[in-house]
């Protein structure tokens, strides 16, 4: 592969990810709400209680899904509450207050998704989402790969769960 092609994509894949996060960040802007923040709670009120799974789904990490929460918690539109069956894990609870603001955030997602890819044909949506799979695989194997795992055994469950989509 050349170096330089492979540099270009990389750096062009970085730059769409960081305008797809900033579009969402200032349709968001007027209900206060980062695009984690309203992923977070859009899945949680959809039924995703769990911070791990939700954890997973946002692409975070135990301590960024602890500051998501706290965040969401005291704008009042979250609760967590100790789970019954499992003294050791919590549940998080859509407050009436983030129920009615669900509605209103959740478009922006797709109205920024509908806006990024105008003029991209419904086949080369289903190319560059098989592409973008392989990536993440690819970058799921160096990291298993790092810990004494063969590529070739490896399952990539990142994609598995991406392919369900965070919103």
């Amino acid at each position: 592969m050349d170096h330089y092609a492979a540099l270009t994509a990389t750096r062009l894949i970085h730059q769409v990810s960081r305008e797809l996060t900033n579009a969402l960040e200032r349709r968001l802007a007027p209900y206060g709400l980062t695009a984690q923040q309203a992923a977070l709670l859009i899945n949680a009120a959809r039924g995703e209680t769990s911070p791990k799974r939700l954890t997973s789904l946002l692409g975070t990490d135990t301590a960024g899904m602890t500051r998501l929460l706290d965040r969401l918690e005291a704008k009042g539109l979250v609760r967590r509450r100790s789970d019954s069956g499992d003294r050791r894990a919590i549940i998080i609870d859509v407050t009436l207050e983030g129920r009615a603001l669900v509605p209103a955030v959740a478009p922006a997602f797709g109205g920024v998704a509908q806006h990024l890819l105008i003029g991209v044909s419904d086949e080369e949506v289903r190319q560059l989402t098989a592409l973008l799979h392989r990536m993440l695989a690819n970058l799921d194997s160096i990291g298993r790969t790092a810990a004494g795992l063969s590529p070739a055994s490896i399952s990539h469950p990142r994609t598995a769960a991406r392919a369900s989509t965070a919103v």
